[in-house]
């Protein structure tokens, strides 16, 4: 019958428990008040009527792009994010972000690609993880719109790195 090694088992795992217990101080620290939530915070709600879509800056975005639902954690919460509406063909120029980006595709299709690398279809529900730093650029397909949700967080004040845009020496038109 292995029922009472069961019960020895139990018996080993509480005393590690209390051991690791008492080894750990009882006190909060600065840290773990700060990760605290407040009494007196509040959920706060963006309502999608609410939410202003404006078109993607020409400096940054080649095509018809709009953005809508921009969000900003407040301190100390550094995430920071959109949803982007890409009509067929358009698309983001090369950009980083320093400490990574996560793209949500929501419809349509869409491309992304790392520099040196070739150009990979993502589709709704794909998860996109881009590493920190990492030179890419991303948006529609070019028979296809796309939408995805970006979601990246701030270093030093910093969110994104824009560089030049993409053009046809990655295999697309300008």
């Amino acid at each position: 019958m292995r029922w009472p090694r069961a019960v020895l088992a139990v018996a080993v795992l509480q005393r590690v428990s209390d051991s690791r217990t008492a080894a750990q101080p009882h006190s909060r620290t600065a840290a773990t008040e700060q990760l605290a939530p407040a009494s007196d915070a509040d959920i706060k709600i963006v309502r999608a009527k609410d939410a202003p879509s404006t078109p993607g800056p020409s400096a940054y975005f080649t095509g018809d792009v709009r953005v809508s639902g921009n969000f900003r954690g407040d301190a100390p919460v550094r995430v920071s994010g959109a949803t982007v509406h890409f009509a067929a063909g358009a698309r983001t120029a090369w950009h980083t972000h320093p400490l990574g980006q996560t793209l949500f595709i929501i419809s349509g299709r869409g491309w992304v690609q790392k520099e040196g690398a070739p150009v990979e279809e993502v589709a709704p529900g794909d998860l996109v993880w881009i590493p920190a730093n990492l030179r890419h650029w991303h948006g529609a397909s070019a028979d296809q719109p796309m939408a995805h949700l970006t979601v990246a967080e701030e270093l030093d004040g910093k969110v994104v790195n824009w560089m030049e845009k993409v053009t046809d020496a990655t295999g697309l038109d300008e």
